[in-house]
């Protein structure tokens, strides 16, 4: 059976941890885990002619991701974000402008977006023009059939109203974690006072259900598991607990698991179950692509298998 075309789209980023330097960017980390999940995972974004750029090219040409298409900027550096890690959760500092803000439509990214199964995007990305507009393009130019995850990233102050009611618009997925799930709902015009246990997390994503073209809404609350609601069920998967490193990247590995279970025809039930077997252990691993042994692989696929 031919690979899937699995598209991360938007930022690739330098994260400035405390103990080093680790290449990210929610997408890029996406993109990565849906390539060691057996896709053809491919990373839609632009980097700077600089050290950090090389510094990028020469550690994605080790990783599974397709890099073919990463564009380049000669006037802007590549992305970086402090990042300090308080009680196991990452705090950004992102910085401005980078490359990425400035991705291009080009006739090859149009080729892409034809070839695409599944592709992931955030609001982050969208903070500037040029690459909300060349984001925009890209999902409007995917097949009818083609999933399209939209994984919000809400860092002040780089979210609008409209980006985020325009990507819903053209989702066929929508993911936030439990936090995100007021500030979407009031910025969205929603009545409703949602808090965080699991009827009104649920109540919530059934509205966003009824707005919104979505197929699928899926609530992540780090440890305690995560969500999983369509317009005809909805499946609660208790967190896995384990080790903790750190979280950087859990939740874009919740996504490609996700995004790949989806593909796959999986139940509710599997997604989630994916979802969060895959989200626990790169929380147990330091950042946000960690290597991935054929032996770790296969025992995490056996479990997911079970339910």
């Amino acid at each position: 059976m031919a690979k899937k075309t699995v598209v991360g789209l938007g930022e690739l980023l330098w994260d400035l941890l405390p103990s080093g330097s680790q290449l990210g960017g929610a997408p890029a980390n996406f993109a990565v885990m849906a390539s060691r999940l057996g896709n053809r995972g491919v990373i839609a974004s632009r980097l700077g002619v600089d050290e950090w750029g090389a510094r990028a090219h020469g550690i994605l040409s080790e990783l599974p991701a397709d890099i073919s298409f990463l564009q380049t900027d000669t006037a802007q550096p590549t992305g970086t974000v402090g990042v300090k890690i308080v009680e196991n959760e990452p705090h950004y500092v992102i910085h401005e402008p980078a490359a990425w803000d400035y991705l291009e439509w080009s006739a090859e990214w149009r080729q892409l977006a034809a070839q695409a199964d599944a592709v992931c995007f955030g609001s982050l990305a969208q903070r500037a023009e040029t690459s909300r507009e060349t984001i925009r393009q890209f999902v409007a130019a995917t097949r009818p059939d083609c999933v399209r995850v939209f994984d919000v990233n809400l860092r002040e102050p780089f979210f609008s109203v409209d980006v985020v009611a325009e990507s819903l618009a053209a989702a066929t997925v929508f993911k936030l974690n439990e936090l995100e799930v007021p500030l979407v709902l009031g910025m969205l015009g929603s009545d409703l006072l949602p808090g965080k246990n699991e009827d009104d997390l649920r109540i919530a994503a059934e509205w966003l259900l009824t707005q919104y073209p979505l197929k699928l809404v899926a609530v992540t609350m780090g440890a305690a598991g995560s969500l999983l609601v369509t317009p005809e069920a909805a499946h609660r998967r208790q967190g896995i607990h384990g080790s903790v490193v750190d979280t950087v990247g859990a939740g874009d590995a919740f996504t490609a698991a996700l995004a790949t279970s989806y593909l796959a025809g999986a139940s509710l039930a599997q997604m989630n179950e994916a979802g969060n077997r895959w989200g626990a252990w790169v929380a147990s691993q330091s950042g946000g692509m960690p290597e991935l042994s054929a032996e770790t692989l296969a025992e995490i696929q056996r479990r997911i298998a079970e339910v």
